[in-house]
């Protein structure tokens, strides 16, 4: 199901390298959240730990993928090159059970530079290995008559095709954000490899596939950077702090600022002049795109910035007839590209009865210390029941008593 240490988010592995150098010594705690309906059983969890104890202390950076990742992305310090080299998953830091409600029991506990890179291939495992041992009917359910998975794999990328098709012909540049809820690592690999033929897909979030396929990856910024900062410099100022400090270690690449980790008005309040010159764009991950567009293009014409010099990345949960209506708001007044995810790799519409996973995995603590996600939409604020109120207080989002 994990196909290489490099089958994960390529944000995943720059956060690690400004963890190391920054940050070596932080211990966390990640916790498991399951949004939707589904439930698992016994024999999911009892897979699920035989995956986590036999198959990933075995995965390694190969000298080839050693290679190429210097060649393909040279914002990677040599250090840290050496020390994915010699990285190996710890299944020791994984707990991993049932709730009574049959609901996944999941903790992630460890140094924060080693930890980091469970969560995307945790979260693929998850989904894909849901879909082999619980929901097993979906290819039935796809197609009522009954058809081989190798016509249904036909019949789904024709769909994706379309969707390629039409987000050409409305010039809307996306790329594949996919892994974290795929169905299952051999659909997005034929989805990008499908998808590589657009001339508007730039690329995959998917490190290994961009490499077998010779595509650009593509990442920047987790919230999980600017939570681990909240706690560790200045929760009033983490935006600043957490911006601040990739500059330090990036020093101007993968210069894309995730704006909602603690609402946008907190993130604008601290992305002042010298960090809104520097950073290529924004991502919108929460909230009303459309009411973001606008707040974004004021910000940085207040700042005697021209928009047009400056790019908006969208990646709520979008299909096509989202980003296509965001492309039409935003044209001629600042660009826009879209991180396009589970709709390309787990399309809900062509799996009608059997919808993708609503799962996320997300920073607890650090150092014991409580941290929170408040984001612009409220039903994806994640985090200690207490530390959100602290925390919606000092953002000025609610009073101690809402």
């Amino acid at each position: 199901m994990i196909q290489s240490i490099l089958d994960n988010d390529l944000y995943k592995l720059s956060m690690q390298m400004a963890v190391l150098e920054l940050f070596p010594e932080a211990s966390v705690e990640y916790r498991f959240i399951n949004r939707g309906e589904q439930r698992f059983n016994k024999e999911f969890v009892n897979y699920l730990r035989n995956i986590l104890d036999n198959h990933f202390p075995k995965i390694a950076l190969t000298e080839e993928e050693y290679k190429w990742l210097k060649s393909a992305c040279p914002f990677f310090k040599p250090m840290y090159l050496e020390y994915l080299k010699n990285y190996r998953f710890d299944p020791s830091e994984v707990r991993v059970g049932l709730k009574e409600d049959n609901d996944l029991n999941l903790e992630i506990k460890g140094k924060w530079h080693s930890a980091i890179l469970w969560e995307v291939v945790l979260m693929a495992t998850i989904s894909e290995l849901y879909f082999s041992t619980i929901e097993k009917s979906w290819k039935e359910q796809a197609f009522p008559d009954g058809v081989g998975e190798e016509i249904l794999l036909r019949h789904y990328i024709e769909k994706i095709n379309s969707i390629g098709k039409e987000l050409q012909s409305y010039g809307c540049q996306f790329t594949d954000f996919g892994t974290r809820r795929r169905r299952s690592f051999m659909l997005q690999e034929k989805v990008v490899d499908a998808l590589r033929n657009f001339s508007c897909f730039t690329g995959t979030s998917n490190v290994h596939l961009a490499r077998k396929y010779e595509i650009k990856p593509v990442g920047t910024i987790g919230h999980e950077w600017i939570m681990g900062n909240s706690a560790l410099m200045s929760l009033r100022r983490a935006n600043y702090f957490a911006f601040d400090n990739w500059a330090k270690v990036y020093e101007g690449n993968l210069g894309i600022a995730l704006s909602d980790t603690f609402g946008t008005d907190a993130f604008f309040a601290d992305f002042d002049l010298r960090l809104s010159k520097l950073y290529d764009g924004v991502r919108h991950d929460s909230g009303d795109p459309f009411g973001f567009t606008d707040k974004v293009i004021e910000h940085y014409r207040s700042k005697g910035i021209d928009p047009m010099k400056k790019l908006l990345v969208f990646s709520d949960a979008l299909h096509a007839s989202d980003a296509i209506k965001i492309k039409n708001y935003c044209d001629g007044r600042i660009n826009c590209s879209f991180g396009i995810g589970t709709s390309l790799t787990n399309n809900a519409d062509f799996f009608r009865t059997s919808p993708p996973l609503n799962i996320v995995i997300k920073m607890h603590s650090i150092n014991g210390i409580p941290v929170v996600k408040l984001s612009d939409s409220c039903e994806k604020e994640t985090g200690d029941r207490d530390a959100l109120r602290v925390a919606n207080y000092i953002f000025g989002r609610k009073g101690l008593d809402e």
